[in-house]
């Protein structure tokens, strides 16, 4: 068999690649050897160095320094990095926290991390470094990763404008954290002598939810162990768990950290001594400097809950973050198919913007249905929330109500909705259904979480249709079910549902169906309880 031009070009390519992942594969595992070795003490010769985009020449490692007595007593090489990487280029002082760094500490490697090139250019002392992490075309993947730029046993992550006072504080930080063995204090930090004060917080995150909670958390006496850090405060990681993160060092620095161990279920015990001091505080000279940096880290907190998937932030004082869609914006996910959202196949539940735009949408519509003199009802999947959690079932995307059809033209939104759609003064927008013969009432015009009205009329004392949707909850009822109909707690607000909603459900869905919670189409997608 004869092999074109074009296909061996692509098995070169195919052959070029993999030569090229095995040997970055190598060079991590022997980079992480390298720091296991560093941490034992084993004595290295002079640093490598490294230049990485922009020409900048970036110290990878530490060498031996003769005299330099480590946390134990001994002579050996450096054992922490210390790393720089919350700064803003229009204002910082990172040469001044690197030139107080290694005039305490002139054996550490010092490395302040930045996205891009800083414009005004840092002026850094000798043996200060910076790392760019934006990839280089004419550079290999490695000159911009730092796990290949830091082969000490620990990190010490420092914020802009501290200063090193005490050279041994740095000793107490590593026994610190050598104390805690295995367990789950996988961070040690320390206090920055500032006007506000370092609070130890409790985080919960459950990415199911979307969804971060902090809260305050206790002192103890011989220092707080928590899960999260809110203020300024010198932090020392062991350099293996640091890189196992999947977003190391993300910005802003401590969300993306705090994040992720907390997802790990790992600690951070918070000392009240040794104390770092910070004479640049206010880090900013102006209040325009201040309102540049607030409004670069709302807007890096954006990007990373993004890439967090997290929508729904609270925080200790009570207040709450959203970074999910709004009435301005499109709903979080597409049209969905198969009955099955695209969030579910990612373990998912509906995103809490979501969640809240449905029942601002529902709260809406049942308010004008009821001073229209509308009859309605929760139903199908509304309804078994109602039932369950008094609230949408936390996987649900819409509302439905069922409606009397003889009652539609005492509403004024719905009475004309033949001739098209019609956007209220609020910004809902009440149309006719293109799938069949019900109403939609929409979030917005960009937003299309909705609520859907179904139209039933009694016939010989059977709630029926003109036409029906594939749905096996889409049936014919007896009108008794909502005779009367009862008041019941949904989505914040008290509603109206069938007077005897097991029977109602147990017709629509089968038996058990309260007690039995299931995804909308199982074929697709089955709830896994063991993932609760």
């Amino acid at each position: 068999m004869r092999i074109s031009f074009c296909q061996g070009l692509l098995t070169g390519a195919i052959i070029l690649n993999l030569l090229i992942l095995y040997y970055v594969s190598r060079a991590q595992q022997q980079m992480m050897e390298k720091r296991k070795e560093l941490g034992r003490g084993t004595k290295r010769g002079a640093p490598p160095v490294s230049v990485l985009g922009g020409g900048l020449g970036v110290l990878v490692g530490g060498g031996e320094e003769p005299g330099v007595v480590g946390a134990e007593g001994h002579s050996h090489g450096p054992r922490v990095t210390v790393l720089l990487r919350e700064f803003e280029n229009f204002e910082n002082y990172v040469g001044d926290v690197a030139s107080s760094f290694l005039h305490q500490r002139p054996e550490l490697p010092f490395l302040a991390v930045a996205d891009t090139s800083p414009y005004p250019p840092l002026v850094l002392p000798e043996g200060a470094r910076l790392l760019i992490l934006s990839p280089s075309p004419d550079q290999p993947p490695q000159a911009h990763r730092p796990e290949f730029h830091v082969q000490t046993e620990f990190v010490l992550l420092v914020p802009d404008g501290v200063e090193l006072e005490h050279p041994r504080a740095i000793e107490r930080l590593i026994r610190e954290l050598e104390g805690e063995g295995g367990g789950p204090v996988r961070l040690v930090a320390a206090p920055v002598l500032a006007r506000s004060a370092v609070q130890c917080l409790h985080l919960r995150v459950h990415l199911r939810e979307w969804t971060a909670t902090y809260s305050p958390a206790a002192s103890g006496s011989s220092g707080s162990v928590c899960t999260a850090l809110q203020g300024d405060a010198v932090i020392l990681i062991r350099t293996e768990d640091l890189f196992n993160l999947s977003v190391p060092l993300g910005r802003p620095l401590f969300s993306s950290l705090f994040i992720q161990t907390a997802l790990r279920g790992w600690k951070v015990k918070l000392l009240e001594s040794p104390c770092f001091s910070a004479n640049h505080r206010p880090l900013f000279n102006s209040a325009h400097n201040q309102w540049k940096a607030d409004t670069r880290v709302k807007d890096a907190t954006g990007k990373l809950m993004k890439s967090f998937g997290l929508k729904h932030l609270l925080l200790p004082d009570g207040k709450e973050q959203w970074y999910g869609c709004s009435k301005e914006t499109p709903r979080c996910f597409g049209t969905v198919q198969d009955d099955t959202p695209d969030y579910l196949y990612l373990d998912r539940w509906t995103p809490p913007c979501c969640l809240r735009a449905l029942r601002e949408t529902t709260k809406y519509v049942i308010n004008i249905l009821e001073s229209s003199g509308v009859r309605y009802w929760l139903e199908g999947g509304s309804l078994l929330g109602a039932v369950r959690h008094q609230d949408i079932i936390p996987w649900d995307y819409d509302v439905d109500l069922g409606i009397y059809l003889e009652d539609v033209p005492n509403c004024d939104q719905l009475k004309n909705l033949d001739s098209g759609s019609l956007v209220d003064a609020n910004g809902y927008v009440w149309e006719r259904a293109v799938e069949g013969d019900f109403y939609r009432v929409q979030y917005s015009e960009a937003n299309h979480l909705h609520v859907d009205l179904w139209p039933f009329y009694p016939r010989n004392g059977i709630m029926t249709k003109d036409t029906w949707t594939e749905h096996k909850q889409d049936v014919e009822f007896p009108e008794h079910f909502l005779q009367p109909l009862v008041p019941m707690p949904f989505a914040g607000i008290t509603a109206y549902g069938p007077n005897n909603h097991r029977a109602f459900l147990e017709l629509k869905f089968g038996e058990g169906v309260i007690e039995n919670p299931q995804y909308p189409n199982p074929a697709k997608k089955r709830w896994d309880r063991t993932k609760l």
